[in-house]
């Protein structure tokens, strides 16, 4: 019903300047409001937009892919320098896009100065460089993240592949293994000469 014709239908305000000026901004403001629901309800009613296609799998790797990380000498509490011997075996792995890809591998050696337990529940950035059974490799620029969930150490790294196969596609690698002997150690209660995960990694390309 428009403003004029509810103004019509009540005469006194033809009398009363005042009222009647102030019906019409009330009227307003009710059909602005009106008008802005309807809008909101439209777009519920359609609903969203169509969310951007999934990314495809490049490849994607299970356990027994597994992890192992040594420390000489075991950590403790306190810092000291350690060396740190890492073993990545990733496979079966499997890629539609290349078959003969089945597994791959990364091995890292390196002394840490000032190195604890307390280092093995921090996060940050991190570079490692997987080569697969093809002779390939791809080479991962990640942030960590390592935190215990329930009994187990969960440590998931989320980047990019920045060089080689795969380049351009993002990567997530999740390694599950025991908490136990890392949370002794951060209480001070006993020390870690290694750690054994098992692992699954995802690289997608968007």
């Amino acid at each position: 019903m428009g403003i004029c014709r509810v103004l019509a239908l009540n005469p006194e305000f033809e009398h009363d300047p005042d009222r009647r000026s102030m019906m019409i901004t009330t009227l307003r403001a009710v059909a602005a409001t009106l008008v802005t629901v309807g809008s909101t309800l439209a777009l519920v009613v359609s609903g969203p937009a169509a969310p951007a296609s999934a990314g495809v799998l490049d490849v994607t790797c299970t356990p027994p892919s597994s992890n192992g990380i040594s420390y000489s000498p075991p950590l403790t509490r306190s810092p000291q320098d350690v060396t740190i011997d890492v073993t990545t075996q990733y496979g079966p792995c499997v890629s539609a896009g290349n078959p003969a890809l089945t597994s791959g591998h990364r091995t890292i050696s390196l002394t840490q100065p000032g190195f604890s337990c307390l280092e093995l529940l921090n996060s940050g950035p991190v570079t490692f460089t997987i080569t697969w059974n093809t002779g390939q490799t791809s080479t991962v620029s990640a942030n960590y993240s390592a935190t215990v969930v329930g009994a187990a150490l969960v440590d998931v790294r989320t980047g990019t592949v920045t060089s080689g196969l795969f380049t351009g596609s993002t990567v997530v690698q999740t390694t599950t293994g025991p908490a136990t002997d890392v949370l002794l150690c951060t209480a001070g209660l006993g020390t870690v000469s290694g750690i054994y995960s098992s692992v699954s990694l995802e690289i997608t390309s968007v």
